[in-house]
């Protein structure tokens, strides 16, 4: 696991501060560019797992670049440049503080929430009767706020509007743009015989536009079923076969963790690490239909350095 990338400490050209996140470290260059590294950690219930996996950074920029560049005629996008596999360079907005999540199947914490007795969900109310991976008559957004630490919170369109949040003209943007990619998202998946069956976008402001930030459609950010197979797997209440990381959080919680107090993260051998990489790169390569290319990882941080600097400099 000694190629993997789980930390950076650069100082680029120009750089006035650096945000580390659970996955993606992003530094700031002057007032306007970012330059996001999307590097090989991995979380699960807002904790950061102790060992890389190979090559998910690089698996996370790729998709998501993919689909900025796929997207770009229904909103604008922060993504200017990807100098490096694991970085990607662009627009610094002021983000939106909350996350839009759209989901056009009852399925993950939605499901556990509705199994446990909860009828509404960001207020909105769903009908008793729903089974687990049950598609909604129409997708349905349930946003978060965006903690900076801990765990994001569900909220409702009311809450957000009445907790000056963002503006109700803004949210009604926000939820078209949201409607529209998951549209775009969904219709691509069934081209390659997937199922977009979830999914987060972020959104942030520049100069009084809204642009669309950060990743789109990574299995870190939507879960995807299989589409052959889903009706007859729903038919008899078994598990879809998926492409998304429910598959670490499922090994997480079958081995007694769940990120709550006094829980141990289980052991993370080289062997499970590598398993997780091959399943992050069949997932890339059902996605985008292409063959996944593997970079050179015999020193990633000063590959980084070297690709971005010589970016930075141009």
């Amino acid at each position: 696991m000694n190629n993997t990338l789980i930390g950076t400490d650069y100082n680029f050209p120009g750089q006035i501060k650096v945000y580390h996140g659970k996955v993606r470290d992003v530094y700031f260059i002057g007032d306007d560019i970012l330059v996001m590294i999307a590097t090989d950690r991995i979380s699960a219930f807002d904790v950061i797992l102790p060992q890389g996996i190979p090559y998910k950074g690089q698996v996370l920029n790729q998709i998501a670049a993919k689909f900025l560049d796929a997207t770009a005629d229904i909103l604008p996008n922060w993504k200017l440049a990807v100098p490096d596999p694991m970085v990607t360079v662009g627009l610094r907005c002021e983000p939106f503080k909350v996350e839009m999540v759209i989901r056009g199947y009852l399925t993950g914490s939605a499901w556990r929430e509705y199994k446990a007795g909860a009828r509404t969900l960001c207020g909105i109310s769903l009908p008793d009767g729903m089974r687990e991976n049950e598609k909604f008559p129409s997708p349905i957004i349930t946003p978060t706020t965006k903690a900076e630490e801990g765990h994001d919170e569900n909220i409702s369109k009311e809450e957000i509007i009445a907790g000056g949040l963002v503006s109700r003209e803004d949210y009604e943007q926000l939820e078209h743009y949201t409607q529209a990619l998951f549209k775009r998202g969904s219709e691509m998946a069934a081209r390659k015989g997937l199922i977009l069956v979830d999914t987060k976008y972020e959104f942030g402001k520049k100069d009084g536009k809204i642009y669309l930030i950060d990743e789109i459609h990574t299995p870190d950010s939507s879960r995807y079923f299989y589409a052959e197979g889903y009706r007859e797997r729903f038919e008899k209440g078994e598990e879809q076969k998926q492409l998304s990381k429910e598959f670490v959080r499922k090994w997480l919680i079958e081995n007694g963790f769940q990120g709550k107090e006094g829980q141990k993260i289980p052991e993370m051998t080289p062997r499970y690490c590598t398993s997780v990489s091959e399943r992050y790169i069949e997932l890339y390569e059902n996605i985008t239909g292409e063959k996944f290319v593997k970079s050179d990882i015999s020193n990633v941080s000063e590959r980084i350095r070297k690709n971005v600097e010589q970016y930075l400099n141009k």
